[in-house]
């Protein structure tokens, strides 16, 4: 196996504060404060210092930028860690992750990506006072353990951070999320135009904020068409297109007898997972059954036959939440200029031939 290795060389030229410091005729003091734009300054002084670091071709390190600033120049996401999980090929994640970048890349910071199993002590200010961060976005956050006492602690330190798709009632967290009570509303209320009667309901794990919205306009779409909750026609998945082809025997078997003829899925692995496992028992969706998944992913689109779904803006989500976060840290009052708690993007229902 051959190693490359690569030697860095200093010059013995290249330009230093202290040259700058020379040439303006100040202190090095005085040229770390102009360029770092900190404390009060004589505007002729500021003027000869930025005139001798041009004349000089002078380019201060990033580095000692960032830590004179006491800042790290990342913004942390939080990921979930799934053992066995490619996370990166999810439609959800990749798109969310999309928009942090580009928002991140456009205002010169980079991205840490720190990941935490179920288990990890949540401690999120500690990023912060290590300096690893300047600002963190949070997805995949669950409303249990000790989630909640870790983000109480980054709000009442002021430290900018965001949550993305989750919420957590009675607290005032900064978040980010799409108006699923509506998209299931509509994805439901579309079955039952088309004379679905006895819809399937696949929902996601409790902790999770956006599973109780779908299940909110899950209901209300039923009230609306005066058809009755039946609790034995709502599953729980965990988001995973296998957990979906898990349930296709039970729900099969409701469909056959004639106890349910549509089925609506909190997520589109799901709605795929299931789709496959009906496909088995000579089940066809769009044939024997209407179905609707959500997120509107690349897999809704390339399937057979085609997943009608709910599309949600994971990627405008993804950029907005970087932008809030960036933003909070050029305040100089966080909790005066605290923005919106929430920030709710639109959805909307793509109808395809599955429904």
């Amino acid at each position: 196996m051959k190693y490359s290795f690569v030697l860095l060389i200093w010059e013995a030229g290249a330009i230093s504060r202290k040259d700058v410091a020379k040439l303006a005729g100040v202190s090095e003091a005085t040229v770390s404060r102009v360029l770092n734009n900190v404390g009060p300054m004589k505007e002729e002084t500021r003027e000869r210092v930025l005139k001798a670091a041009a004349e000089l071709d002078y380019v201060p390190s990033r580095l000692a930028q960032q830590f004179a600033l006491k800042r790290s120049g990342n913004i942390g996401v939080i990921l979930p860690f799934v053992p066995k999980v490619h996370l990166f090929s999810t439609y959800y994640f990749s798109e969310i992750l999309s928009g942090i970048g580009e928002a991140a890349k456009g205002a010169g910071y980079d991205l840490l990506l720190i990941f935490q199993t179920p288990d990890d002590k949540k401690d999120y200010a500690r990023l912060f006072r290590m300096q690893k961060v300047d600002a963190c976005i949070i997805l995949g956050s669950q409303d249990a353990g000790d989630e909640r006492e870790a983000l109480s602690e980054l709000q009442k330190e002021s430290f900018p951070f965001c949550l993305v798709n989750q919420r957590f009632e009675g607290e005032r967290f900064l978040s980010v999320d799409a108006d699923h009570v509506l998209g299931s509303r509509t994805a439901v209320s579309h079955l039952l135009s088309e004379g679905c009667r006895r819809i399937a309901f696949i929902n996601g794990p409790a902790p999770y904020s956006n599973s109780a919205d779908r299940f909110q306009g899950y209901l209300t779409a039923l009230a609306e068409y005066s058809i009755a909750y039946e609790s034995d026609l709502v599953f729980e998945g965990n988001y995973s297109r296998k957990s979906g082809y898990q349930l296709a025997e039970s729900i099969g078997n409701r469909i056959r007898d004639g106890e349910a003829d549509a089925v609506f899925a909190a997520n589109d692995r799901m709605a795929i997972g299931v789709m496959q496992g009906l496909k088995e028992q000579g089940l066809e969706a769009g044939a024997h059954y209407k179905l609707i998944g959500y997120d509107d992913s690349d897999g809704s689109r390339i399937i057979h036959p085609r997943l009608s779904s709910v599309a949600v803006p994971f990627y405008e989500m993804g950029k907005l939440a970087a932008e809030l976060v960036i933003d909070m840290q050029h305040k100089d009052n966080q909790e005066d200029d605290m923005p919106a708690q929430l920030r709710l993007l639109p959805v909307e229902l793509i109808i395809r031939e599955t429904s």
